[in-house]
Formats: structure tokens, sequence, C-alpha cells
């Protein structure tokens, strides 16, 4: 007798549980639903969508420059002023961008670090902070609330990247290719500059171009096509190389300006698809791999180390910290 009953299987997503995955289920789920506004006739008219791969002509950039950065919370607090009533929540933080440059011949190496340290506040009487291990610059913020707060660092993170980044190029001359990590939002105005996206929040492609996703190789991209939402930009999907048979397994996303002339665009995207395979993170080191390459990897590490100890630095914050106000006395029971 033929058993007619469905046979049910699994797939492993490639990065460690204890990072969320590449790929979020919900996006999965709706590939077509996306609230962008798309221009997939840039490159390619949407009805032709293929896998593209690299004009040969179109050679990686001489130097990869790759601009990173790492955040963490060193402390939450309660900033207040004496006469004044009320507290307001506060993060102590601390952060710290990166630049690591890639050559042919020369392999990667860190070129540029800084670390920056904030107190967040909405309070207007939020001052520095000087402990015994590190100080905390005052920084306002326009509300309290724990995702106002955390976005104020994010903030403030990408602005030491991108000023480290500017400086760097200033001084060193670099004439090639920035890759920074995470989207381009507020660094579009900078040149020869790509964004790169490892996980995938949002779908922005239709079915059947989202099936051109799915049925790159390993080196080869989607058609760059224009973008949409509270800011414009060009973009496109790449593989890194990967063992995983999961349909986005490996894919990336690049973000560049949507200024740049077509021309402008593919030689980009053919030079950007052509170097970073080549730079993909290999799964027995790093848990997000091949997404995470290897050069991001080894500048996160440097930079974590950079951030110092954080229990050190709790501790140096809690003695630093002043003592609670006395709270109001009581008045005296008569004495019988």
């Amino acid at each position: 007798m033929q058993d007619d009953r469905m046979t049910a299987g699994f797939t492993v997503d490639a990065w460690d549980p204890a990072y969320s995955a590449a790929l979020d289920a919900d996006a999965l789920a709706e590939l077509d639903a996306t609230s962008a506004e798309l221009d997939l006739d840039i490159e390619l008219p949407a009805a032709r969508w293929r896998p593209v791969t690299p004009d040969p002509a179109n050679a990686p950039p001489g130097v990869l420059l790759i601009a990173d950065g790492v955040r963490r919370i060193d402390a939450r607090l309660w900033t207040y002023a004496d006469g004044e009533p009320g507290v307001l929540p506060g993060i102590a933080a601390s952060c710290a961008a990166g630049i690591v440059r890639c050559a042919p011949g020369t392999g990667a190496a860190p070129v540029a670090v800084e670390v920056s340290r904030s107190l967040f506040s909405a309070s207007p009487h939020a001052a520095d902070v000087v402990t015994s291990s590190a100080a905390y610059r005052a920084r306002r913020v326009s509300g309290s609330g724990p995702d106002e707060l955390t976005l104020a660092l994010q903030r403030h993170l990408t602005e030491l990247e991108v000023g480290l980044a500017v400086r760097h190029r200033a001084e060193a001359g670099e004439e090639d290719l920035l890759l920074v990590d995470g989207p381009l939002r507020g660094r579009t105005h900078l040149p020869r500059t790509v964004g790169y996206v490892k996980t995938h929040h949002t779908a922005y492609l239709p079915a059947p171009q989202a099936a051109t996703v799915s049925a790159l190789q390993p080196g080869q991209r989607t058609p760059v096509f224009l973008m949409g939402t509270s800011w414009r930009r060009h973009t496109w999907y790449l593989r890194l190389p990967t063992s995983s048979d999961m349909p986005w397994a490996g894919i990336v996303r690049c973000e560049a300006s949507a200024d740049l002339p077509l021309g402008d665009l593919v030689r980009l995207a053919d030079s950007l698809t052509r170097a970073l395979p080549p730079l993909a993170g290999v799964d027995y080191k790093d848990p997000r791999a091949p997404q995470n390459l290897v050069p991001i990897g080894g500048l996160e590490k440097l930079l974590r180390h950079r951030l110092g100890d954080a229990r050190l630095l709790y501790r140096a914050l809690r003695a630093a910290a002043r003592r609670p106000r006395p709270a109001t006395p009581r008045t005296p029971l008569p004495a019988r």
C-alpha cells in the first residue's frame, strides 16, 4: 500500500543561535510585501531580471577600507539635580570605531581606532562623569525612553565612524573603496562608499525578483535597483560562498548613493562582487559566517578589547556616583 503522508524536513540556519537569524522569519513569509518605493528597471528591465556574473574587466578595488563600530552600555543610571523634583533615566555607554585596510599581497590590517565614552540623558542637569577608570561626556537626548537612549548611542557611533573615515582618508590619501558595516544612512555624502547589510529584516523585492536572489550562485549579484524609504539609495544583493542550502544563505545587500550614474554603479557593483567572496567568514571561526567578513570579525574583536573591562567600568561608575538625596525628614511625633 502506498504511503501518501508528506515527509517533513528541516535545515539549520548557518548562524550561531546566540545571534538573530540572518533572514527574519516575517520577511521570509512576506517576500512580496514592502512599503518601499522601488525602481527595478535601473540596470535590467524588471521582467528580465537574472543573476549577474561580474564583468572580468571590472577589477576588484586596489584598496578596500572597511569601517565598523561596536557599542556597549556600561551602566543604566538615574540623573537628578539638587532642589529639582524627579529623576530621569540615562545610560553610561562606551563605543569604538575602527578602519581595517585590505589590499592584495598585504592582507588586512587595522589602520585607525577611536574610543568614545558618553552619558546619555534627557536631563538638562546631566554633567560629565569622571571615574577612576574612564571619563564619560554628557550628551543631551530628546527623550528618556529606552529606545530613545539606545538610538542616541547608535547615532553617536555612526558619527564616530564617519568622522574616523573622513580623517583617515584625508591623512592617508586613500582613493579606493570604503565599505561601512551596516546601512549607508547618514553616510551617503562620503565618496566611494558602500553600505554592507548582513541581516535582512525587510523583504524589499516582489516575488519574481526575489526569486532571482534565491537563484544566485556564490560570486553573483542581482541587477542594481533604486529603493526609497525615508531616504533613497541604489542597492543590490550578492551571494557569498556558503555550504548551506537555504535559499537566502550567504546573501548580503549593498547600498550606494542614489546620485551615481548607471555606468559607475555597474562597475562598483561588479568590483565589490568580485572583492567580497575571498573575504567571506568561515563557520568554524565566526558564528555569523559567511556574512561577517573575516576583516570585520577581526576588527570587532579588536574594538571590543579597546572598550575595556565592563565589570571594572561598572564598579568605577558605582564608586563615582553621588549619594542619593536624603529623604524628606518626617515630622517627629509629640512626646507623651
